[in-house]
């Protein structure tokens, strides 16, 4: 098949190589999925450049997340998942070598959703890293009918899903952006208001619009750059959900202060998730789906070929939604 691999990390145009490898077969409890389309996520684009990760085997098929059709199954699935377009996530990490930036992956038929006529194969690459951490992230705040939500960073690819989760649950929600255009993302997907971090007192937009109450739930695309602001807007017996935090990596809190006000804290990484959580993801976006309208953002699409080019998009230019790599050409 072909593929995209690297055998040491760096900037991707440096240690990425094209070319032919060994297509991989259906092992028990295993689909096989001819791949139409590869989500990039700054997760791949981190353990090809070596942030935070340590190289992980000899030679590394990149990217997390995916879609295309089922064309061969394992000993113990059933046959009727044969044929079948679907999405998956947890292509590649810890444990496991072989990505999606190929013709074809094959892995744990539990890792693999239907994908419905009404959603594009490109769209189906954006639902593993940034739905369902965004699902996570928002469920994590408890029962939020009625309540407040802030989402920081609320135009790009978690916050967007975030945004639209947090609505679906009842939420009233406040994203934080960096821009009129991306104002005009976030209000698409249901924010109530947009506040411009650069140019506004976010602290002082966000007290008038809850009526000085707060926010019950953060969901954070930055936990540590961001600290000084949410510590001051979260409610007592109220939570904040982060999923990076690449503004300050050991931030300082007060231990008694968090306890005083009662407050939760949760780190959030995919892979790691409870795997009833990670499930009740998967269901929830199924059901969704079939619903229609969730609102995905593709922000380019590049061949195979130029899977280097794709991580370069994450890693170095301006983005909104998910870099794709359509795997078919």
């Amino acid at each position: 098949m072909k593929a995209v691999w690297y055998t040491r990390q760096g900037a991707p145009a440096e240690v990425m190589q094209f070319g032919e490898q060994p297509a991989p077969h259906a092992a028990a409890g295993e689909v096989r999925v001819r791949l139409h389309a590869s989500g990039v996520n700054p997760a791949d684009s981190n353990r090809c450049v070596g942030r935070t990760y340590a190289m992980e085997g000899p030679l590394i098929i990149p990217n997390s997340d995916g879609s295309g059709i089922v064309d061969e199954v394992g000993a113990g699935v059933d046959a009727a998942w044969l044929g079948r377009r679907v999405w998956l996530y947890n292509g590649q990490r810890a444990g496991r070598l072989l990505g999606t930036a190929a013709e074809y992956i094959a892995l744990d038929v539990d890792l693999v959703s239907c994908l419905p006529d009404n959603a594009g194969f490109s769209e189906g690459a954006c639902l593993g890293i940034p739905c369902m951490t965004a699902h996570r992230c928002v469920t994590l705040g408890g029962e939020l009918s009625g309540k407040n939500v802030l989402v920081t960073g609320g135009a790009g690819a978690v916050g967007h899903y975030a945004i639209q989760w947090a609505k679906r649950f009842g939420a009233r929600v406040v994203a934080t952006v960096s821009s009129p255009e991306k104002a005009a993302h976030a209000a698409v997907a249901g924010a109530d208001l947009t506040v411009n971090y650069r140019n506004e007192d976010v602290v002082a937009r966000v007290r008038e619009f809850t009526g000085g109450t707060g926010v019950h739930h953060i969901v954070d695309v930055d936990f540590g750059g961001n600290l000084a602001v949410t510590l001051q807007l979260v409610t007592p017996n109220g939570s904040i959900a982060y999923y990076a935090s690449r503004g300050n990596v050991a931030p300082v809190l007060s231990a008694p202060e968090v306890m005083r006000r009662n407050l939760a804290i949760h780190g959030v990484l995919l892979n790691g998730a409870p795997h009833a959580a990670r499930r009740r993801a998967q269901s929830d976006i199924a059901r969704w789906l079939r619903e229609d309208g969730m609102i995905h953002t593709v922000s380019a699409v590049y061949p195979l070929v130029r899977t280097a080019e794709a991580h370069a998009a994450v890693e170095y230019a301006p983005k909104r939604g998910t870099v794709v790599i359509d795997c078919t050409v």
